[in-house]
């Protein structure tokens, strides 16, 4: 019996071991981008050179409006101002530093690219119209006269709001417009979706010389490729350091700390988890990227509590901001470097109380063994632990596995590891 328990004890823990997967999808192999879509070729384009993204699963998902930071994140890339340092005060009462590219945001208000609303806000996640779109566009390019006539090639030329007009007959001049599926039709008032949108950028970023200066930013030379050996089983480890930036490539994994205590049954989602760096990250060629003490501040995204048959809760986590021990904040975007991107108790933990479940019911039965045995006579007793403690500790066992697993917990300090799913820039 003993040797049965023990080796299933053993199958249980190597089962329960995990390691992490790859959660970045390779540019050239987007799963839902099929050989003939129609903006296959531009959607390539936007997410091999950082504009655009996939999400965790690979999906461009191009059929899904374009929400107005991601817009304004894609456009500060084409117009290479992702780096441009921020030095206006936020003006918006919706937008908090734990929002997704905050920094963005206010580059943008910094260039007026994208403007907020007269009530002071922005709505960072309403969709992009594509009546809008193109006003942004019109309005970062060079003046020129305008020929309204081109307007009149289109069906619906009339349903252009008015201030539109202007917009899309100069942005339709320039070749920088979109007119799918039907080439007769503008549908201004349409949303903007991410195949448009990477239409457009695609157009844009090939006529930059069709921008007015002041929203360009200056050329970056990369001056050097460098490497971290933070973790063996990252997907990447280069670090490029340019003229303006040092850039931690996205599939890199970072070591960081919880600040505080932290107890999933004590959370939801919205919370913010502060993270530390207690040590200067260096690359292996000497290059320091971030001071000890760098914060790292993440969100829970979604909490999965415990479950029967001994499955543990699970935290899911977005990191999207740096703050530097000098006050300076840069956009992050990672998850914890996991099979699931998730943070759960590991395999020693559950086996931990699947041992102790098997132990504590071992002495029930042992108990209850020497009870009914000394009933009838002492002599007994022995018989009645021989019974009572397999019964107890194979009833421990499966109660062990049958219940629900456990909620999870950091210490102060403890390591997490963590996967960039975008590039993370450090200006110098």
């Amino acid at each position: 019996m003993k040797k049965i328990m023990s080796a299933f004890l053993v199958s249980c823990m190597l089962g329960l071991n995990v390691t992490p997967a790859l959660a970045v999808a390779k540019n050239n192999n987007i799963k839902d981008i099929q050989k003939d879509y129609w903006a296959k070729e531009q959607i390539e384009t936007v997410v091999s050179e950082g504009i655009m993204f996939t999400d965790d699963d690979g999906n461009f998902n191009p059929d899904k409006s374009m929400t107005r930071v991601e817009f304004v994140h894609a456009l500060l890339k084409v117009l290479s101002n992702n780096n441009l340092d921020v030095n206006v005060k936020n003006s918006f009462k919706d937008v908090t530093a734990s929002n997704a590219y905050y920094n963005d945001i206010l580059r943008s208000q910094q260039l007026g690219l994208v403007y907020g609303y007269p009530d002071k806000t922005f709505k960072p996640n309403n969709s992009m119209l594509r009546s809008e779109t193109t006003s942004v566009i019109s309005h970062i390019t060079k003046d020129k006269n305008v020929d309204y006539n081109v307007l009149n090639q289109f069906t619906d030329r009339n349903t252009i709001p008015n201030w539109a007009k202007l917009p899309y007959a100069k942005s339709i001049n320039y070749g920088i417009y979109v007119n799918y599926p039907d080439e007769s039709m503008l549908e201004p008032n349409k949303n903007l979706t991410r195949a448009e949108g990477a239409v457009l950028l695609a157009k844009l970023k090939d006529k930059l010389c069709t921008v007015k200066p002041q929203y360009v930013g200056p050329k970056e030379d990369v001056l050097a490729i460098e490497h971290l050996s933070v973790n063996k089983k990252a997907p990447n480890n280069t670090v490029q350091i340019t003229n303006l930036r040092k850039v931690i490539n996205q599939g890199n994994v970072l070591a960081v700390c919880f600040d505080s205590t932290f107890e999933s049954k004590k959370h939801s989602a919205g919370d913010i988890v502060n993270f530390v760096l207690p040590e200067a990250l260096y690359t292996d060629e000497g290059t320091m990227l971030l001071p000890a003490n760098t914060k790292l501040v993440a969100e829970v995204t979604k909490i999965v509590p415990p479950k029967k048959f001994n499955k543990n809760a699970r935290v899911h986590l977005l990191y999207k901001q740096i703050v530097m021990p000098d006050g300076k904040t840069y956009d992050i975007k990672a998850r914890p470097f996991t099979k699931d991107n998730a943070l759960k108790e590991g395999p020693w933990s559950t086996t931990g109380k699947i041992a102790l479940s098997t132990i504590s019911l071992g002495i029930v039965g042992a108990g209850a063994g020497v009870g009914f045995a000394f009933i009838p006579t002492h002599a007994a007793i022995g018989t009645g632990l021989a019974i009572g403690i397999p019964v107890g500790c194979g009833v421990g066992l499966i109660v062990g596995f049958l219940t629900p697993g456990l909620n999870y917990k950091a210490k102060e300090g403890e390591q997490v590891m963590i996967l960039l799913m975008d590039d993370a820039a450090i200006a110098k």
